[in-house]
């Protein structure tokens, strides 16, 4: 009898432990919603390797950006790392204003538009007019661009209308797009694209934004990361370290064009910051981290 109670007392314990061992491990797990863009896969794997040697357990989740926004709202999601304002992503934002904080700017200084390699001879979207069937992908005018959910999509859709072209836009993934201009500037020859910086094609290939005078892709933007509500206080240390993250355009260029180097997310983002010791640890340091 004494023994069975015994037993019984030691298994109560033991499942005791058991579940404050997992509600402690539930208290470091962080879903980190993606997207498939490129400086998105890179701070995002970047960020998980950071915060798993923290002793956090960091699930990346890619979804479409669109639905981002409402995974923050309903709290499936607990953080991600790219918010594009004042412009690009306010009405993606809008309609969850109350549901999702949005924290610091960790880049600065965006670019957003259309783009061609620089050997082309267009140097103004308002000079394609005319000249459409230069741009043929698949045998008709294109604007070859990324998932049509996408803000820049939407923007481009206006900027055809807007400077009456004769052209359609392809919406395609952002690996797809990349591998048509990459053939086509191999071969030299003409290629329209929907393209943003940060972005590694800037420092693999030689690329011109054209000029917008009818201002359809606004001015340049910063990126911010944001949240579901309350993650600050569930987080405060990965809060304060994300709020003091700042990387400049030649800084994520370098870990961008690692990732697409090696072909790995995980092995060129942990090469990038083997690489930067002293700046890895400035961010970690302000968390508590």
């Amino acid at each position: 009898m004494i023994k069975r109670a015994l037993f019984g007392l030691l298994g109560a314990v033991a499942l005791s432990a058991a579940l404050g061992q997992a509600q402690a491990s539930d208290d470091r797990k962080v879903i980190l919603g993606t997207n498939n863009w490129a400086e998105n896969v890179a701070v995002a794997n970047m960020w998980k390797l950071l915060l798993d040697t923290r002793g956090y357990d960091v699930e990346l989740k890619s979804i479409g950006k669109s639905v981002l926004f409402a995974g923050l709202a309903t709290r499936d999601i607990d953080v991600t790392l790219e918010l594009w304002l004042p412009t690009s992503d306010a009405p993606f934002l809008a309609p969850y204003d109350d549901d999702i904080e949005v924290h610091d700017i960790w880049y600065r200084g965006t670019g957003l538009g259309l783009v061609v390699p620089s050997y082309v001879d267009i140097d103004s979207i308002a000079d394609l007019k005319g000249r459409e069937d230069e741009f043929a992908y698949k045998g008709r005018p294109t604007v070859l661009g990324i998932d049509a959910g996408s803000a820049i999509a939407a923007l481009t859709d206006d900027a055809i209308d807007r400077y009456e072209l004769d052209m359609k836009q392809v919406n395609s993934s952002e690996p797809a797009m990349m591998s048509a201009l990459s053939d086509a500037y191999s071969r030299q020859a003409p290629m329209l694209v929907t393209l943003w910086n940060p972005h590694w094609a800037f420092a693999k290939y030689d690329l011109k934004y054209l000029k917008d005078p009818e201002g359809i892709y606004g001015d340049n933007e910063d990126i911010h990361w944001m949240s579901r509500l309350a993650f600050g206080e569930d987080f405060p240390k990965i809060t304060r370290a994300l709020n003091a993250w700042e990387m400049s355009d030649e800084e994520l260029a370098t870990l961008m064009a690692g990732i697409e180097s090696r072909g790995d997310p995980v092995e060129g983002a942990q090469a990038w910051i083997d690489e930067h010791p002293a700046q890895i640890e400035r961010w970690l340091t302000a968390g508590g981290l």
